[in-house]
């Protein structure tokens, strides 16, 4: 049985999640906060809450788009909620959200586990051409051996289809594995594909998912070293 005060033992790949885990998806609307006004905490989370919803429900549907076409909507709807918000900022927040800050000590711990012989990678339901950017303008493509986006699949996490992915690319079995993401739902998907699971629960959130737990919490990814 795996030590959950040891995240690492026995791990030979470590695969995160981006958008929330090493990009903070509020980071586009706190850029221009003063802008958007008093607002701007509920415009992100509109944002953030339907970009989601959009791409669970094409995944029920069987159908699939483009994660940037998902967060290009999912604005829109945010700014319709919120009229009083200038609609000239949109293309600002969406240039920001092209270029996501990432959290602090993302860079250092993803050279860390590569210095322990781990593999890092990202497995996103961003598309490539969005991941690829952020990943470049934060900084961190020579920190990763891989960068997997569910457009390979052509489907949303949490299919199974969307995890496998990582498996085949790396060429590792499940248990080989330590996935790591803010997202609750993310992990739980992650757990019964097989994968082990690290929850990085950064807002001191309550579990969920009581029959899905996660293999070890962390309240920052330094959690993990």
């Amino acid at each position: 049985m795996t030590d959950a005060r040891e995240p690492l033992a026995g791990v030979k790949a470590a695969v995160f999640d981006a958008y929330g885990t090493l990009f903070d998806v509020n980071a586009a609307v706190q850029r221009y906060a003063e802008a958007v006004g008093p607002d701007a905490v509920h415009l992100s989370e509109v944002w953030r809450n339907k970009q989601l919803e959009y791409s669970w429900t094409l995944s029920l549907m069987g159908r699939y788009a483009a994660f940037w076409d998902l967060t290009v909507r999912a604005l829109d709807y945010a700014l319709a909620v919120h009229p009083q918000v200038d609609p000239g900022l949109r293309e600002r927040l969406l240039d920001a959200y092209r270029d996501l800050d990432a959290y602090p000590e993302v860079p250092g711990v993803l050279a860390a586990l590569r210095k322990r012989g781990i593999r890092t990678a990202v497995l996103t339901n961003g598309n490539a051409a969005m991941v690829d950017r952020a990943v470049a303008s934060a900084g961190l493509a020579d920190h990763l051996d891989a960068v997997l986006s569910v457009d390979d699949a052509q489907v949303f996490k949490t299919h199974p289809d969307a995890y496998r992915i990582a498996l085949i690319r790396l060429a590792v079995g499940e248990g080989d594995v330590l996935f790591c993401s803010s997202n609750r739902w993310d992990v739980a998907g992650a757990g019964a594909f097989g994968f082990r699971t690290a929850w990085v629960n950064r807002r001191g959130l309550p579990d969920e998912y009581a029959d899905l737990a996660p293999t070890n919490v962390v309240t920052s990814l330094d959690g993990l070293l």
